[in-house]
C-alpha cells in the first residue's frame, strides 16, 4: 500500500478538527451507526471546553489503495513547540486559511516553518459558505505571504481548494456549494510525495511526541525514516550529540489506524508508529539499530519566552481543597510535563519550595496550570516576568507580532492603550465590514494582563492574535497596573453588611459568606495604592433598632475573575492561590508589616 504523510496548519479556529471529522467520514473510516463525537480529534477535556487544539495527535484514512497519515497540529503560537517537531516527520502540508480572516499571524509562524523545510503546501481556503467570505481575494493574500517568506518557484506553484470542512465538500471554485472532499484526498495523492526514505538502510526513528500509558510506560511517537523494525527487536537510543542514552527491546509497536492506536507486528521506513519498551529516550532522541552511531538531525525548538514561579500553597486555608500540596509531587508532575514538553523549561530554586516555570506564553501556562488544578494540585503562581538576554552587552527583551481587528470606532483607544505600552504601529489599513486591521510590534512585557483591558475597551468586537517576533532592544520602564487593590485585614466570614460599605471603595472580587484571610486581596481599590480594610464586621443590633425588610443589604454581583484573568491581573508582590475548587488573588506577604520591609527593599533596589 502506498503511504503519504501530511500536517494540517491554521491559525487557530479556521476549522482544521472540523476539516479531519469530515475527512473520516467520507474515507469510511467511521462505519455509518458509530457514535462519533464532533470535533473527534480534540479528546483532552481543555480541548473541549475552549474550542481549540492544545495537543498533536496522529491519525490515518484509507483513500482508493493509499494510507494518509495525518496529523492534526495546535494553531495556537503559544504550543508552536508541537508544531516544529510534527513538521519534520511529514512530506507536505495542507495550509487551511479562513475565507473572511485570511492569512492570520500563526498562519505565517507555522507555513514559514513548513517552506523552511522544503514542504510543498496545498492551499484550502475554508469556509467560504461565509457571507463575508472573500475567498480569491484570500487566496491572493496567500500567496504574498508566501512571496514574504521566501518560497521557492516550486511552492509558489501550489494546488489550491476551496472548501466547507463544516458541510464537508470541496472545489476548484469559490462557486461550490455541494459535493463531498474526494477533490481534496485527490489532491493529496497527486501533489504529496511519497516519504523520502531507505527502506534498505538500518532502523532509524526520531521521537516527535511523547506520551505516557498506565500499562507500557512511556510511548515515542515519530516516523521511520529507515529500515524495519519488527516488535522485540534490540534497539538504543541515541541524544543530539551522538550518545547512547539507554539500551532495550521495542516491547510494543502501534501504529495509527482511524482515531484507535493498534499493535503491529513490524513497522517500515516512512511509516508513522509508537514504540514502547524504553524508560528513558525523550522528544528529539534517536531510536536505531544498536549497529548505528550517528544521530538523526532534529529541529531546533524556539526557546521560551516567558517564565511563572509555581510555588506550594503557603495560605491558611492551603490543603482544604487539595491532595496534592508538596513540593515534591509538584516538582515530579512539573519534570513529567517537561520530558513530554519541549517547549517548557523547569528550574528548582534554592528553597526547595517554589519552581521557576518557562514557556511560549500565558495561554501555555495557563493551560498547564488548569490541568494541574484539575489533577488535585494546590498551587502559588506569581505574575508572568518575561526572560531577558544580554546581546552584545545590550539587554534585549522578546517582542511579539500582534494582529488587532477591531470596529472602526474602537482603533484609536486601542492604538493609544498599545502605545502607552511601548508597542510600534507597523500598519493600518480598513479591513471592510466597518473594521480597521492593526498591526504592531511589541515588547511582551508590555502585553501581559493587557487582553481583559482590550475586551472592555472594544466591548468584546475586537481580536487579537500574538505571535513571537524577535529578541529586540529593552524599551524601558512600562507603567503597571494604575490602581490598588483592596486587601482584608483579618481571617473569618465575609458579611454583607460590611462589602456594603466596602463597595463605594472599588470593585468587590467577593461575595457575602466568603471564607477570606489575612492578606487576601478581596477587590480592586478605585484609587492607586493598596487599602487594608475589614470585610467581616457586622451590623450591630441594639435594644431601640430591630432588622427590618427597609436595612436589607443588596450587594452587586462580585467582579470572578477566571484562572488566565488572575494571572495577567497581578502585580510582582501579589500571587494567585490555585486549588482544585478556587482561584484566589493574595499578597505574596500575608503580614502587613512583611509587606511594608519587602515594599522599602523593593525601593531601595
Amino acid at each position: 500500500m502506498s503511504l503519504r504523510n501530511i500536517a494540517i496548519i491554521a491559525h487557530v479556529d479556521h476549522g482544521k478538527t472540523t476539516l479531519v471529522d469530515q475527512l473520516f467520514r467520507q474515507s469510511g473510516t467511521f462505519r455509518d451507526n458509530e457514535r462519533v463525537e464532533e470535533r473527534a480529534m480534540d479528546s483532552n477535556d481543555l480541548e473541549k471546553e475552549r474550542g481549540i487544539t492544545i495537543l498533536a495527535k496522529c491519525t490515518s484514512v484509507e483513500w482508493k489503495g493509499t494510507r494518509i497519515n495525518i496529523v492534526d497540529t495546535p494553531g495556537h503560537a503559544d504550543f508552536g513547540g508541537e508544531v516544529e517537531r510534527i513538521l519534520s516527520m511529514v512530506d507536505g502540508v495542507i495550509l487551511l486559511v479562513d475565507s473572511a480572516e485570511g492569512a492570520m499571524p500563526q498562519t505565517k509562524f507555522v507555513t514559514g516553518k513548513a517552506l523552511a523545510l522544503g514542504l510543498k503546501p496545498i492551499v484550502v481556503v475554508n469556509k467560504i459558505d461565509r457571507p463575508d467570505g472573500r475567498a480569491e481575494e484570500v487566496l491572493d493574500e496567500v500567496f504574498d505571504l508566501f512571496v514574504n517568506l521566501d518560497a521557492n518557484d516550486e511552492q509558489l506553484d501550489f494546488p489550491s481548494l476551496f472548501a466547507s470542512g463544516r458541510n464537508g465538500y470541496a472545489g476548484d471554485t469559490p462557486e461550490v456549494r455541494d459535493g463531498d472532499l474526494s477533490s481534496l484526498f485527490d489532491t493529496i495523492i497527486d501533489h504529496v510525495p511519497e516519504p523520502d526514505v531507505n527502506p534498505d538502510d538500518a532502523f532509524k526513528f526520531l521521537v516527535t511526541l511523547l506520551d505516557r500509558d498506565n500499562f507500557v510506560g512511556r510511548i515515542l511517537t515519530g516516523k521511520v525514516e529507515s529500515g524495519k523494525i519488527d516488535i522485540n527487536a534490540p534497539i538504543h537510543a541515541l541524544d543530539m550529540d551522538g550518545n547512547v542514552v539507554e539500551s532495550g527491546r521495542a516491547t510494543k509497536i502501534m501504529a495509527f489506524r482511524g482515531l484507535e492506536r493498534v499493535p503491529v507486528e513490524s513497522a517500515q521506513a516512512g511509516d508513522i508508529i509508537s514504540l514502547a519498551g524504553l524508560t528513558e529516550a525523550t522528544v528529539a532522541n534517536t531510536i536505531c539499530d544498536p549497529s548505528v552511531s550517528e544521530p538523526l538531525e532534529a529541529q531546533p525548538i524556539d526557546p521560551p519566552t516567558l517564565s511563572m514561579r509555581f510555588a506550594v500553597n503557603d495560605s491558611p486555608v492551603a490543603g482544604r481543597e487539595g491532595d496534592k500540596v508538596t513540593s515534591r509531587v509538584i516538582r515530579d508532575r512539573l519534570l513529567r510535563e517537561a520530558e513530554s514538553n519541549v517547549a517548557i523549561k523547569i528550574t528548582e530554586s534554592a528553597d526547595k519550595d517554589s519552581f521557576e516555570v518557562a514557556g511560549r506564553g500565558e495561554l501555555q501556562l495557563g493551560v498547564l496550570i488548569e490541568t494541574m488544578r484539575r489533577e488535585g494540585f494546590e498551587l502559588g503562581i506569581s505574575r508572568p516576568r518575561v526572560l531577558y538576554r544580554e546581546e552584545n552587552g545590550q539587554r534585549t527583551e522578546p517582542y511579539e507580532t500582534v494582529v488587532i481587528d477591531v470596529d472602526d470606532e474602537h482603533a484609536s483607544t486601542v492604538v493609544s492603550k498599545m502605545q502607552r505600552r511601548k508597542a510600534e504601529l507597523t500598519e493600518q489599513r480598513p479591513s471592510g465590514g466597518g473594521k480597521t486591521r492593526l498591526s504592531f510590534s511589541a515588547p511582551s512585557r508590555g502585553l501581559i494582563g493587557y487582553h481583559g483591558e482590550f475586551l472592555s475597551d472594544t466591548r468584546g468586537t475586537g481580536i487579537m492574535n500574538r505571535l513571537f517576533e524577535k529578541y529586540g532592544p529593552y524599551k524601558g520602564a512600562i507603567d503597571g497596573r494604575p490602581v490598588g487593590v483592596l486587601v482584608s485585614n483579618g481571617t473569618g466570614t465575609a458579611m454583607p453588611y460590611a462589602l456594603n460599605a466596602l463597595e463605594e471603595r472599588g470593585i468587590l472580587f467577593i461575595g457575602g459568606q466568603t471564607p477570606v484571610y489575612e492578606g487576601m486581596i478581596i477587590g480592586e481599590n478605585a484609587k492607586p495604592g493598596d487599602l487594608d480594610v475589614n470585610p467581616m464586621k457586622s451590623k450591630q443590633l441594639t435594644n431601640f433598632r430591630s432588622t427590618g425588610k427597609d436595612d436589607a443589604v443588596r450587594l452587586t454581583p462580585p467582579t470572578i475573575m477566571t484562572l488566565e484573568q488572575a494571572i495577567a491581573y497581578i502585580d510582582d508582590d501579589e500571587l494567585v492561590e490555585v486549588t482544585p475548587q478556587n482561584v484566589r488573588l493574595r499578597k505574596r506577604y500575608l503580614d502587613p508589616n512583611d509587606r511594608k520591609k519587602a515594599a522599602r527593599k523593593a525601593e531601595a533596589a
